[in-house]
């Protein structure tokens, strides 16, 4: 139990119980690494919004797709702009193998699209776990220390048997000082977390409507290149 009246933040930690103790400097850190979780998300979902405007923007503008394909490709292209890296890389790859390959291009091309987002969204989504898990399980490790705090006050209290304001007020101080520590840790992550799953969910329906798209590009160039069924001497058409 803290003693002399010093109920300042460091005195509660220093006087408290090793247990408490230990439960404060995980809400602690927990509470750091999920603020820095935060700043770096903030950043990349920007920059993911960002690049996704001005990839956009580019390729609705009437550039050719080569030429767009040629830039983006000696970059480092991310969310929209690797989605249509990718896809273009397995459309060229396969007209410049064989041009019977043209059947099987599209099927091909959707999965490369699909895989792409799906490394694209695993990529932003990384360490979001861990502030759900801070969010919801930081409260509950904070109350543990603020009962583990109480019933060893509570234990002094009993060994001295002296209950005046004086000698119980500190101890419930620090026992008190846990669960704040705990709210502290899981309330920046629970709205930051339920930020970044908003954010990630226009992202991915936003990169899900492009694959779409550019599956309809795909589409109507291998209408375009496959051959067109000749017509036989005796007036039938030849199958292919």
């Amino acid at each position: 139990m803290a003693h002399g009246g010093d109920t300042s933040f460091l005195a509660l930690f220093m006087q408290a119980h090793l247990v408490v103790q230990i439960v404060m400097a995980g809400l602690l850190l927990a509470s750091v690494w999920s603020w820095a979780i935060i700043i770096e998300k903030l950043f990349a979902y920007r920059k993911a919004r960002v690049e996704a405007d001005r990839f956009e923007q580019m390729f609705w503008s009437g550039q050719s797709l080569e030429e767009l394909y040629g830039t983006l490709s000696r970059g480092n292209a991310i969310a929209t702009a690797a989605l249509f890296v990718a896809a273009m890389r397995e459309w060229k790859r396969s007209v410049e193998g064989s041009i019977r390959a043209l059947g099987g291009i599209q099927m091909r091309v959707e999965k490369v699209m699909d895989v792409t987002i799906s490394r694209e969204m695993e990529r932003l989504d990384r360490r979001l776990l861990f502030l759900a898990t801070v969010g919801s399980t930081a409260p509950f490790v904070g109350l543990f220390g603020t009962v583990w705090g109480i019933m060893t006050s509570f234990q002094a209290i009993a060994a001295s048997k002296n209950t005046s304001l004086a000698v119980v007020a500190p101890g419930i101080a620090e026992a008190l000082f846990a669960t704040a520590l705990g709210l502290l840790a899981a309330i920046p992550a629970v709205i930051f977390y339920n930020k970044f799953a908003a954010d990630s969910a226009r992202l991915g329906q936003r990169l899900e409507s492009f694959a779409d798209e550019f599956s309809a590009i795909v589409s109507r160039q291998i209408d375009v290149r496959q051959p067109q069924p000749q017509a036989h001497p005796m007036g039938q058409q030849a199958i292919a």
